[in-house]
């Protein structure tokens, strides 16, 4: 049975895609040298990181805990 994005497998996508974005969006933050975007950017891979793993979605070996 397909989900459509709304069980199980979407709920890990939409995990993984936020934990993606909070990458992306420290690597530019420390890039552009911007200390306040980095630090809130930081905080949001955290808390991504975090949900992905109490919910037991396995994210890459880069992470940051």
């Amino acid at each position: 049975m397909v989900d459509g994005g709304c069980g199980v497998a979407g709920f890990e996508e939409a995990a993984l895609e936020r934990v993606r974005v909070a990458r992306a969006r420290l690597q530019a933050a420390h890039e552009a040298d911007d200390a306040f975007e980095e630090a809130q950017a930081a905080e949001e891979l955290e808390d991504a990181l975090r949900v992905a793993h109490d919910h037991g979605v396995a994210t890459d070996a880069g992470d940051s805990r």
